[in-house]
């Protein structure tokens, strides 16, 4: 059963992958595979453990300061059927989903290990393969079973029989949790460090703790940090986000609400699942699951109410002072969805990717913590959510395993024992269009921010695009002109969907890989190829002259590589709506030559600038960070869309004001639009 079981979460919860490539260490640190030392840090997981077995100690209720319970799962390692004696490093998982939920798979995943039927199946699953079919982004899933991605989510118990104990706790107002769900608010990271301190002063703790998740609890686990808890010791972090508004919730001023509903309704929902474990193990507490019931009939339906008013008011006033929250950055709500990076004073390991749901803060929340590089790890992938684009770890001139990376992490910082993981490379990525490699920094020192301008030549590279026009570093627009762009929905078969997606959408090559499709509805500018492989490192800007024909308009802007064949895959993607386009000055990043490479927006209600109808106005559309290489004889493209369900979609009132018309760029050789993109070598005009 646990073997079915780890078949169907790694084909749901795997990303995509690109060919391996081997990197030379620098710094004194190792390559991307670890070197030497990485065979010791496997043979740590794979080898005999200390401890055989687990003992459990469920539903256990820890009270916070304010009388709220939060219930928790304790898993111990065994002997002789019972609590081992001693007090050992605890490993803690602050759990949004329920924790019923991670206990059934926890245990599965031990059934099968102990079956000896995980590994073969992982083997299996990992070697499926068929390319051609048109599904490819299927296989580029299954190809992560084996990567150590699942036991490296799921809190494995494997970690118990290591020497762990294991903390899952429900956070406040989900699972089987008292209060209101705060949704990343201040009093989660006051919950989080009072579960540290209760940790700290049980018999069975040594007093050093680390945090750990996935997603959801990947952000509790960085947010953990907030009041820097004596006990927590270290950070193991897939997939998270230190800036969800900037990630998903609100970027350029539109709301991500492919994931973003149904995320919510699916918390909202487990949420209301009654404590089953506390009844089967008879702990069953009348008067806590009496306040649990009050709380969550209180709120049922926490945010569903802020995303419905910001989809239903058709002007500003009509906004509730709740969702209200959202569009000011000073609210206590906005700024909860933000980890203070400062605080992040314990070494920190996170796992992202390129086209993760939260791709586009990892390398700036890196880059943010106030570490030096042997206390601090970034691996990014070519991949999704699901999964990251992890097929590979663990093969031979690869990054390890993730549970092996994890599990030396946690060895090291938590039990003092001397393996080497902070001499692994500070920064792995893998690079789209080339393999994985380590950066000695980001963007790389090599790669110089250049102009490259739109203009109305044609490239004759992109037919079916509404508009098909030139990009170079030559401005060659000769008069002005105007070109159009209407709001459609081809983006639904775009890999701006496949992200929101997680991945979803990507298991069909022709909406996960190529954009012709959605081009149909997109202003495409097209470069000359290039004639030496031309890496690009760092975040991109694209500004445009625009033109409304309303008081409000959304711009979408990619950035594509082009291959001979015509394949126009996205590398990066970048959203802005135009009456919140005012820049906040301090908290955004310029070139040598002064342009911007990150611009960062206030998104702020109180500075909306709704724009004049047929009056140009200047729009600098930030794009995600990236890392790619373009191969001799491929182009780069910028892409311009006028819509882009259901990755972004403003508030109704912004809609209205736009009309949902037609919008324009205006290419004149007074005023040029151009892409700001970081390149370690020119392309030729």
């Amino acid at each position: 059963m646990r073997a079915l079981t780890a078949a169907v979460v790694f084909a749901t919860c795997a990303g995509f992958a690109a060919p391996s490539a081997s990197a030379v260490p620098h710094g004194g640190y190792t390559g991307i595979d670890g070197g030497e030392l990485a065979a010791n840090w496997t043979a740590a997981v794979d080898g005999p453990q200390p401890y055989h077995g687990i003992a459990p100690d469920l539903a256990v209720p820890i009270t916070m300061d304010d009388g709220t319970v939060l219930k928790a799962d304790i898993i111990h390692p065994a002997q002789n059927g019972r609590i081992a004696p001693g007090r050992r490093p605890v490993i803690l998982q602050m759990q949004g989903y329920g924790k019923l939920p991670i206990l059934v798979g926890q245990a599965v995943l031990s059934a099968a290990d102990g079956l000896g039927i995980k590994k073969p199946l992982e083997d299996w699953v990992g070697s499926l393969n068929l390319p051609g079919v048109g599904v490819d982004g299927l296989f580029d899933l299954t190809r992560q079973a084996d990567a150590g991605a699942l036991e490296a989510a799921a809190q494995d118990w494997a970690l118990a029989e290591a020497g762990y104990t294991l903390v899952q706790v429900d956070i406040r107002g989900t699972g089987t949790s008292q209060g209101d769900w705060q949704v990343f608010g201040d009093r989660e990271k006051q919950d989080a460090a009072e579960i540290i301190d209760w940790i700290t002063q049980q018999s069975w703790s040594d007093g050093n703790v680390g945090t750990m998740g996935i997603s959801f609890t990947a952000i509790s686990a960085l947010e953990a940090t907030d009041r820097r808890p004596p006990g927590l010791k270290a950070v193991f972090a897939y997939e998270g986000s230190a800036d969800i508004f900037d990630d998903i919730a609100g970027p350029g001023g539109a709301v991500g609400v492919g994931f973003l509903v149904p995320w919510l309704l699916g918390v909202n929902a487990l949420k209301m699942i009654p404590d089953i474990t506390s009844l089967l193990v008879g702990k069953f507490d009348p008067a806590e699951q009496l306040q649990w019931l009050k709380d969550r009939m209180a709120d049922p339906l926490t945010l569903v109410g802020m995303v419905t008013n910001g989809y239903t008011a058709l002007t500003p006033d009509q906004l509730t002072p709740y969702t209200r929250q959202l569009v000011d950055p000073n609210s206590g709500f906005r700024k909860g969805l933000k980890t203070d990076v400062a605080n992040i004073q314990v070494p920190t390991f996170m796992i992202g990717a390129w086209f993760d749901i939260f791709g586009s803060t990892p390398t700036d929340t890196f880059g943010a913590i106030p570490l030096p590089e042997e206390q601090k790890k970034l691996i990014m992938g070519n991949g999704y959510h699901l999964g990251s684009g992890l097929a590979g770890f663990g093969h031979p001139g690869m990054p390890p395993r993730l549970d092996v990376l994890q599990r030396a992490w946690f060895d090291h910082w938590l039990r003092g024992i001397d393996n080497g993981i902070e001499k692994y490379a500070p920064l792995t990525v893998e690079q789209q269009g080339g393999g994985w490699t380590d950066a000695p920094e980001f963007p790389r020192a090599e790669a110089v921010y250049r102009r490259l301008y739109l203009d109305d030549s044609s490239s004759g590279t992109s037919p079916g695009s509404a508009f098909d026009g030139g990009l170079a570093q030559t401005p060659r627009q000769a008069g002005v002109r105007d070109v159009t762009a209407a709001p459609g929905l081809l983006s639904l078969c775009g890999r701006d969907t496949a992200r929101i997606s997680a991945g979803a959408t990507a298991i069909l090559d022709v909406c996960g890989k190529d954009s012709r499709v959605w081009e149909h509805d997109g202003l495409s500018f097209t470069s000359s190829p290039v004639n030496q492989p031309t890496t690009i490192s760092g975040p991109v800007d694209v500004h445009l002259n625009a033109v409304e024909d309303a008081s409000d308009g959304y711009w979408v802007a990619t950035l594509n590589d082009v291959s001979p064949d015509g394949n126009s895959s996205e590398i990066a993607t970048g959203q802005l709506v135009a009456s919140l386009r005012a820049i906040d000055e301090d908290n955004s990043k310029k070139s040598a030559n002064g342009d911007y490479t990150e611009p960062h927006y206030f998104l702020d209600l109180a500075k909306r600038q709704q724009t004049v109808p047929g009056v140009p106005v200047t729009l600098d559309i930030a794009l995600t960070p990236i890392e790619a290489v373009l191969q001799p004889g491929h182009r780069l493209r910028v892409d311009l869309y006028a819509s882009n369900f259901p990755k972004g979609l403003p508030p109704l009132f912004i809609l209205a004001d736009s009309g949902l018309k037609p919008e324009h760029v205006r290419l004149d050789p007074g005023a040029p639009s151009w892409v700001n993109v970081s390149l370690d070598a020119p392309i030729p005009d």
